[in-house]
């Protein structure tokens, strides 16, 4: 009995072992990957690996609180504001759908807020009252020459009247001397009077007319309405001295490709009430601006394209946030859009040839210092691939008293394939800085998203190799280089493949949010349109997984330049560095707002006192993240503090 029950246990395993094997063998490659998955789970979970490359989660907001995040920014509330605008999608423009969101990542909570206009590819940067400003967006979305219906163009309408400016309304008609064909303008356009030219003696000369610049499209439909040459045309509806003085000159009005165009809305972001206050607009509508904090506390507002399309020519503009007016700077200065630009210590500002796009291959390419009250520009040398700085990423190293900047990949201008390995760095407190090549990464890499941590790392993540993620080219990799060592460490691999329309802000409890991708492409072919990519990824650094963070609490909410404030902390006597850190404000490789600045440093058995540089220039006035960080490189969480 007991040898023939034995029998059929055994024949009964052989069988299931049959078939498990059979199973195994038509199933071969998804048993590999699920094994093979299961274990990089594991893997990745273990205390001892989170504890040497951190470790990366998916925040899944629920369907309705989704968006396609373009601009992030850290409020000194603790909360981030998501800002899509109409999010790259043209029947959300069309709709005139305009989306912003507040997350509170501690609380978990979103919250629409209603958006005054569409603030897609707008510019932003934080302000000394803890108020974001943002200026430019979405005016009319590209239209690619195949889907151009209407011949349109550039039409410069000249004023010869020195006495008085002339509106002219949208809807105007102008009809050329030699085609005589008619166009009609898209919005109204003001154009200044003359000035009158005299001789060194006081002689009259001439009149130069005002000049105003506006779109046109053909009334009808049709190639047949396009021009091929330059034409004088006459303004209809004007009469007497009006029509004398007034008229259009217009070069080729054809159906090629329309490139974007901006706005010249201009608001404030208030994080207390939650909501946009509009401000005087800008005198340029720009798309893809810059918008950086000068050494007067005035912000900087450069580059974009206009109403029309074109690349502003040079327009540069400040925002004056106790007048909340704008202003133009002294001269002409061209940049291509979202140019990275940042103050240095002695007021100057540095540009690190690194930009997102738009604008020609050989105008405002070349890094340089710049002195806007002069407007002179001193082109910086050394760069070992001066053609690869579009969609890189620049940022100033930690902590920002060494004033050493990284620029980091990058590539050819416009839809390139080309994309840069290398992280390139400059010291300007050298009396002749050049910029020499650092750690290299494993792939050319476009838009990499980079964030400044606690303990002088800056986390380097993302990207892609080609453009816009051509050919499903996205990195899967996370790098972390040590501004004291010059060293670039493999990290753990994100989850979230990320490239155009991408960021990463770092948040107040150490970790680091990232957000948006924007992929022309779903598959490797190039077949599939891409999809907006809507998760929200947190990284936790490996300094998270160490010691308990130093707790961190009481003292002042402000502390002046100079100035010093004495906070409680259980464990003062392990606390080695104290930082202040400027909140991010991200988008399209640009984040000017960011940088780390070293503190001195006083300790008891259970506090410590910091004291605050005294140079505006270091130390921008505005709400800061304070950070301690213990021997063992453990940050605490932050104190905000204003810097008034």
């Amino acid at each position: 009995m007991k040898d023939r029950a034995g029998r059929r246990r055994a024949r009964r395993l052989a069988i299931g072992t049959a078939v498990v094997l059979a199973l195994a063998g038509m199933n071969g490659p998804w048993v590999y990957r699920f094994s093979t998955e299961k274990y990089h789970e594991y893997k990745i979970n273990r205390p001892e690996y989170k504890a040497d490359n951190g470790k990366w989660e998916v925040v899944n907001f629920p369907e309705k609180y989704r968006q396609n995040t373009i601009h992030a920014a850290l409020l000194h509330t603790g909360k981030v504001l998501l800002v899509a605008g109409s999010g790259n999608n043209a029947d959300n423009f069309n709709a005139k759908k305009f989306d912003t969101r507040i997350w509170d990542p501690v609380k978990g909570t979103i919250k629409k807020i209603p958006t005054p206009a569409d603030l897609f590819c707008t510019g932003h940067t934080q302000l000394s009252n803890g108020n974001l400003l943002i200026a430019g967006g979405t005016k009319r979305y590209e239209k690619l020459k195949g889907d151009v219906t209407k011949a349109g163009g550039l039409m410069v309408v000249h004023n010869e009247n020195p006495d008085k400016p002339i509106t002219l309304p949208a809807g105007t008609k102008f009809t050329g001397k030699e085609n005589g064909k008619t166009f009609v303008s898209k919005d109204p356009v003001v154009v200044e009077r003359a000035t009158k030219v005299f001789d060194a003696t006081g002689k009259f000369l001439r009149n130069d007319p005002g000049l105003g610049r506006i779109y046109v499209e053909a009334q009808k439909s049709g190639t047949k309405y396009q021009t091929g040459t330059q034409d004088n045309y006459r303004v209809q509806g004007l009469s007497g001295a009006d029509a004398r003085n007034t008229y259009g000159i217009a070069e080729k009005i054809a159906m090629d490709k329309k490139d974007f165009q901006g706005i010249r809305d201009a608001f404030e972001f208030d994080p207390v009430a939650e909501k946009y206050i509009k401000v005087d607009p800008m005198n340029e509508a720009r798309w893809y601006p810059t918008l950086t904090t000068m050494s007067d506390g005035k912000i900087l507002s450069l580059s974009g394209l206009d109403e029309i399309g074109q690349l502003v020519p040079g327009k540069n503009e400040l925002f004056d946030p106790k007048t909340r007016k704008w202003t133009y700077t002294k001269g002409v200065r061209q940049f291509p859009t979202y140019p990275a630009i940042s103050l240095m210590q002695n007021g100057e500002m540095f540009y690190s040839g690194a930009n997102a796009g738009y604008g020609p291959d050989n105008v405002g390419r070349d890094p340089g210092i710049w002195n806007v009250a002069t407007n002179k520009f001193t082109k910086l040398k050394g760069l070992s691939d001066p053609n690869m700085l579009e969609t890189a990423g620049t940022v100033l190293l930690p902590p920002a008293q060494n004033e050493k900047y990284m620029v980091i990949g990058g590539g050819g201008v416009g839809e390139s394939k080309l994309s840069s390995k290398k992280t390139r760095v400059i010291d300007l407190l050298d009396p002749n800085p050049v910029f020499k090549d650092g750690p290299s990464l494993e792939k050319g890499t476009r838009y990499p998203q980079y964030s400044i941590l606690p303990d002088d790392t800056v986390l380097i993540s993302g990207g892609s190799e080609d453009y816009r993620g051509r050919g499903a080219s996205n990195i899967l990799q996370a790098r972390m280089y040590d501004a004291r060592t010059g060293l670039l460490k493999r990290v753990a691999d994100p989850l979230v493949g990320r490239n155009y329309h991408s960021g990463s802000i770092l948040l107040p409890d150490g970790r680091v949010m990232f957000f948006g991708s924007d992929s022309l492409y779903a598959d490797k072919a190039d077949t599939k349109p891409g999809k907006f990519e809507q998760r929200i990824e947190i990284y936790t650094p490996p300094y998270l997984y160490h010691n308990p963070q130093p707790s961190l609490s009481g003292g002042p909410q402000t502390i002046a330049r100079g100035g010093s404030g004495t906070f409680t902390s259980q464990q003062a006597s392990a606390v080695k560095t104290a930082r202040l850190i400027r909140p991010s404000a991200s988008t399209h490789v640009t984040d000017t707002d960011q940088r780390s600045i070293a503190l001195d440093l006083k300790k008891t058995k259970d506090s410590i006192t910091v004291t605050v540089p005294k140079n505006r220039n270091l130390v921008p006035s505005g709400w800061y993240m304070l950070f301690v960080t213990d021997n063992q490189g453990t940050p605490s969480k932050a104190q905000w503090v204003k810097v008034p």
